[in-house]
């Protein structure tokens, strides 16, 4: 089984060295394993014939059985067309072919009988169709139309080539029908009979060749099953390897976290916080290395409940550091936690790329001399010149904006033992997600806002509401609110004609001509950035004219406006992120989408639901629904979700299905040793293991 399935494409018949080049450049397809593997994404049912006086408009693909009458070509030299009447006992259609004319006219045959399939256009009160599929019918194919035939993605160089769809079914039909061809269970059969699961080899021959729509779905639901369960074991068992490998650090004492709590919160934490704040106690006191994934809405309160778990780790003798991705969240965090910290006699500074040498300096001889409590940066804290004394616990704000090495070379800055990982992020992760790629990471939610907070408004306007806008604004300003005015690009681009930064700018400073202005983006230099920044915070300007920058983190509570200009460019956790700078105090805020005349689907269905919710989470899922995993995570990360046939949107019930039943298996028999899971250890041992998101040893 294994060496024919190993086969090189090129010696299968009818392919040889310059097809197969082909088909591994274009669809990856190297060896007879690879073209069983590459699935087919529709099917189309030849069980009907329909006749041709029972045509309608937009009917869709038919399949009709009838003669050739005549054959004639159309047009001029240079565009000839191929026209022929193709005829059943109820009436004439008409063929045409505008390619391969001088190909196709040698091959038709008038008076003899043939399937036609293709989609029927109406045009001037007569249907024809052009290009279709057609065959000769034999004593040996008369009763064609039993079968769902596939139909395969391929590509334009491919079919130029004449490898089009038909030719990769032909060739995995010969592939099936070798005396060679024989696939081994990779599941064992208990497992198969308990969740009414066919053979592998059933379900690779059905997914080519279904006879039948059920013969269809339980293919897909075995291939589906495959995939995740073999996904869904490998995250369990790189928790199991973890937890035995990494050690954690015990924490016991939690005085601080007591007197902070009794003496100077600043608020009654929310239930949602209070019980993330347990589940992070108890995996600090484990014995285990904590890994975990704490994600909440925007403005949930994530940055102090974090804050209380650092001094859980302070309490015990530890040190701890809070990563953020950019210079203006890690400043504020600085800020937001030294506040805190001094209350609690504790020491704080901050480490980023601007850092005056002296004071870093400073700073990282009282880091390695236990005299720092807590250090908050960005990538700065992961140089090589930077050394803890006893780091016992890392944070990482928005851990997806940081690459695996690079939160790995903070983990490993402790040298003595493993300190515990926190991750945060203010994107929620969709359930389906978060189950697939951080399976082995703990997940916390902070699921409730603070109380005293308004859900934020907001509505969608175009160009011809500008001035409407602009007398919402300046009615905003008068009662001492504050305005984010954000765009999608720094300068005018000559291939988008979409509003820019600066363009923005000119035009906000002649409609409110007695107001400062804030500008921020990101070509600005760290210390413009902050004077800009503390000209806003400190309210001294009322509007701030913005990129994305400010996505991320920025906390004004006085500012109750965000508008977004060109919101049909930006994606739906963007535009959250965005929305969730205002509605951070007690006053009503709201949220203003600007938006062109004319949008996409995509577009009108992203602004439709930030419109309808302020609800992360859907947000989330709606993102996934829209964009699929591959473009939500990103170029580099969705290659961690190379799913060939499975999808988390669609297929949640077999992902819950597969999860339970690797963590069940796992639970009893960590390390399949047991002979009911041989075959499963056998398929696990002879994948290559792929590195996860959450794994950053």
């Amino acid at each position: 089984m294994a060496s024919f399935l190993q086969t090189k494409i090129e010696f299968l018949k009818g392919v040889g060295p310059v097809k197969a080049k082909l088909l591994e450049e274009e669809l990856l397809i190297v060896t007879v394993e690879d073209l069983l593997n590459y699935f087919p994404f529709r099917y189309e049912n030849r069980s009907h014939f329909s006749q041709i006086k029972d045509l309608e408009d937009n009917d869709g693909y038919v399949q009709i059985k009838g003669v050739i009458v005549g054959i004639g070509l159309k047009g001029e030299s240079k565009k000839q067309r191929l026209s022929a009447q193709f005829a059943d006992q109820t009436g004439e259609i008409e063929l045409l072919w505008f390619k391969g004319v001088n190909w196709m006219i040698k091959k038709l045959k008038a008076g003899v009988p043939y399937v036609v399939y293709g989609k029927p256009v109406l045009f001037n009160g007569k249907f024809s169709i052009s290009h279709p599929e057609i065959e000769i019918i034999t004593p040996g194919n008369e009763q064609k139309g039993d079968d769902y035939l596939p139909v395969y993605p391929t590509t334009e160089k491919l079919k130029r080539r004449y490898i089009d769809s038909k030719a990769l079914s032909k060739l995995v039909k010969s592939v099936l029908q070798h005396p060679s061809y024989r696939v081994d269970e990779i599941v064992d059969s208990h497992i198969l009979q308990n969740n009414r699961l066919i053979g592998y080899q059933s379900a690779l021959s059905w997914i080519h060749f279904p006879h039948s729509q059920d013969q269809l779905q339980q293919a897909l639901l075995r291939l589906k099953f495959n995939e995740l369960f073999f996904i869904q074991l490998k995250i369990f068992q790189e928790k199991v390897e973890r937890q035995e490998k990494h050690r954690g650090i015990v924490f016991k004492k939690s005085h601080l976290v007591n007197e902070f709590y009794t003496k100077h919160k600043p608020f009654e934490l929310t239930d949602a916080q209070k019980r993330v704040v347990k589940e992070i106690y108890t995996d600090l006191q484990s014995g285990y290395q904590m890994n975990r994934l704490m994600q909440g809405d925007v403005g949930s309160g994530k940055t102090i409940t974090a804050f209380i778990c650092m001094l859980i780790a302070i309490s015990n003798g530890y040190q701890t550091s809070i990563m953020a991705p950019t210079e203006i969240l890690a400043t504020q965090h600085y800020h937001g936690l030294a506040e805190f910290s001094e209350k609690l006699g504790l020491k704080t500074a901050l480490i980023t790329g601007s850092t005056k040498k002296s004071l870093k300096k400073k700073n990282l001889d009282a880091l390695k001399n236990g005299e720092l409590d807590i250090i908050v940066g960005t990538h700065a804290l992961i140089e090589d010149n930077v050394e803890f004394q006893n780091l016992g616990l890392v944070v990482i704000d928005e851990q997806h904006r940081f690459g695996v090495a690079q939160r790995a070379k903070l983990w490993q800055k402790s040298q003595h033992h493993y300190p515990h990982v926190l991750v945060m992020t203010a994107t929620p992760i969709p359930r389906t997600l978060a189950m697939t790629l951080y399976g082995d990471l703990e997940i916390s939610t902070i699921d409730q806002l603070p109380q005293g907070r308004k859900p934020i408004k907001t509505t969608q306007l175009t160009d011809a509401n500008r001035s409407k806008l602009f007398g919402f604004i300046r009615r905003q300003i008068e009662e001492g609110r504050q305005v984010y005015i954000v765009y999608p690009l720094i300068e005018e681009s000559e291939t988008l004609a979409y509003k820019d930064l600066m363009d923005g700018y000119e035009s906000i400073s002649r409609a409110f001509p007695h107001e400062a202005i804030s500008i921020l983006h990101g070509k600005m230099k760290a210390a413009d950035k902050e004077y800009e920044m503390k000209r806003f915070l400190k309210c001294e300007t009322k509007i701030m004219v913005a990129t994305t920058v400010i996505e991320v983190g920025v906390n004004v509570p006085n500012a109750s406006v965000m508008v977004i200009e060109n919101a049909e460019r930006f994606g739906l956790s963007q535009l959250h992120q965005l929305r969730g700078r205002v509605g951070r105090g007690a006053d009503q805020s709201y949220c203003i989408l600007m938006s062109g005349p004319k949008l996409s689907k995509e577009a009108r269905e992203r602004i439709k639901c930030m419109v309808e919710t302020t609800d992360g989470f859907k947000i989330a899922e709606k993102d996934l629904e829209i964009r699929g995993p591959g473009d939500l995570l990103g170029t580099q990360q969705s290659g961690l979700l190379d799913l060939k046939i499975a999808d988390i949107t669609q297929d949640s019930h077999i992902l819950k299905l597969t999860r339970e039943l690797a963590r069940q298996i796992l639970a009893s028999d960590p390390e399949l040793s047991s002979t009911e899971h041989s075959l499963i250890k056998k398929q696990l041992f002879s994948q290559k293991r792929h590195l996860l998101w959450s794994n950053i040893s």
